[in-house]
C-alpha cells in the first residue's frame, strides 16, 4: 500500500503536541485535547511566549502542580510573537504576551482555528531601565531614552547626559536591546520611541534575563527589561516623562498607581473561551493564590484578585482584540515568520 502524504500532515502535529494524542477530544484552547486518555495519566498544558513573563509562568506552573498533581504545565519562552504564532497554529493552549495581539494576528487566528482570541490581563509590569550598579546616573527622561535608542537620536555618550561614568573608559553608551520578536521590543518602540525606528548598532538579546546579565558586566551599558529581573549587580534608573522632572522609580506601587511612565499589562491569550483544565488553570492564576505569586515575582497584581478567569476576560463582543498601532516592519515580519 502506498503511503499517502496527507496522513503525514495529520500525524506531525499529533506527535509534536503530545497532549494525549489525536484520539482525544478537542477543547476550546485550540491546541487539541488537554485531558489524559488513561487512568492516572497527567493532563498536559502547553504555555509559550513572552520572555518577560517566563519566570512568572514557571512559578505559576510549579505552584499549581503542588496541589494539582494530575496536571503538568509545560512553559517555554521565545518572545510574545512566538507564543502568539504558536497559539494561532494550534500547538499551545496558552500564549503569554507582554503586548496586545495585533489585528493581523487576530485575523490569522480566525482563519486558522475559526475562533476568536480571548485576552486575560493577569498582571502589570514596569519596564525598567537598567545600568551597571556603579553608574552614577540618577534619573533619565523618556526623551533622553528616545535620543539614545531612536533612529536619528544624537546621544551617544554618557557625558551628553551630564553623567561622569568613570567605570566606562570610552565614555560611549553601549545600547542593549531586545530582538524584534519580543513584545518588550515592540512596547518600548511604541511607548518610548513614539513608533520611530531603533538606531542601528545595539546589542540585541533574546531574553529579558540576558539583557540584565549583559548590563551587569558592562559599565558602559544601558538596557531595558521587566522590573522582575532586577539583581544586585544592576541599577534601575528612575524615569520621568519630561527632562527636568523628577524621575519615578519602577516599583510595584508606582506601576499600580500609574505614576511610573512605562508600565504595561501582562496578557494571556487563548483561542476561544477556555474550558476544562485550561479554564481551571486560568481561574487559579486570577485567584488570590495565583495573584500573590505575581507580587512575589516582582510584578503588580491586577484588580480583584478573587476574580475568575471568566470575570477577567473581555465580553464576547470584545473578544476580537482591537487593532493596535502598527509596530516596526521588522517586528511584524518576525511575528509572521514564527
Amino acid at each position: 500500500m502506498t503511503f499517502d502524504k496527507r496522513w503525514a500532515l495529520l500525524l506531525i502535529p499529533c506527535l509534536a503536541l503530545t497532549l494525549g494524542g489525536c484520539g482525544g477530544s478537542s477543547d476550546e484552547s485550540g491546541a487539541g485535547s488537554a485531558t489524559g486518555d488513561g487512568v492516572g495519566e497527567k493532563i498536559v498544558l502547553q504555555v509559550e511566549g513572552s520572555d518577560t513573563m517566563v519566570n512568572l509562568a514557571q512559578a505559576w506552573a510549579e505552584r499549581y502542580s503542588e496541589t494539582n498533581s494530575n496536571v503538568q504545565v509545560q512553559v517555554s519562552g521565545g518572545g510574545s510573537g512566538v507564543g502568539i504564532a504558536s497559539l494561532i497554529n494550534g500547538v499551545v493552549h496558552i500564549a503569554n504576551a507582554s503586548r496586545k495581539m495585533k489585528d493581523k494576528e487576530v485575523a490569522r487566528m480566525k482563519e486558522n482555528t475559526g475562533k476568536e482570541p480571548v485576552e486575560f490581563i493577569v498582571g502589570q509590569d514596569a519596564l525598567a531601565v537598567y545600568v551597571h550598579k556603579d553608574n552614577p546616573i540618577e534619573s533619565i527622561s523618556i526623551g533622553e531614552l528616545a535620543d539614545i535608542y531612536g533612529d536619528g537620536g544624537e546621544t551617544t555618550t554618557w557625558a551628553q547626559l551630564g553623567v561622569k561614568n568613570t567605570g566606562c573608559n570610552s565614555g560611549e553608551i553601549t545600547r542593549v536591546s531586545r530582538q524584534n520578536n519580543s513584545g518588550t521590543y515592540v512596547y518600548f518602540r511604541e511607548a518610548v520611541l513614539d513608533k520611530n525606528d531603533f538606531k542601528l548598532g545595539s546589542i540585541d538579546q533574546s531574553g529579558s534575563k540576558d539583557v540584565v546579565s549583559l548590563v551587569s558586566t558592562t559599565p558602559c551599558a544601558i538596557g531595558y527589561s521587566g522590573m522582575g529581573y532586577a539583581t544586585d549587580e544592576v541599577k534601575m534608573v528612575p524615569v520621568s516623562k519630561a527632562k527636568g522632572e523628577a524621575g519615578i522609580a519602577p516599583t510595584v506601587e508606582n506601576a499600580a498607581s500609574g505614576a511610573y511612565p512605562i508600565a504595561r499589562p501582562l496578557h494571556i491569550y487563548t483561542a476561544g473561551e477556555p474550558t476544562g483544565a485550561v479554564k481551571e488553570y486560568l481561574d487559579w492564576i486570577m485567584s488570590p493564590e495565583g495573584q500573590q505569586i505575581v507580587l512575589e515575582m516582582g510584578y503588580v497584581p491586577v484588580g480583584d484578585t478573587g476574580a475568575s478567569a471568566e470575570e477577567a476576560a473581555p465580553s464576547s463582543e470584545d473578544a476580537a482584540v482591537e487593532e493596535q498601532p502598527a509596530a516596526e516592519e521588522a517586528a511584524e515580519a518576525a511575528d509572521a515568520s514564527n
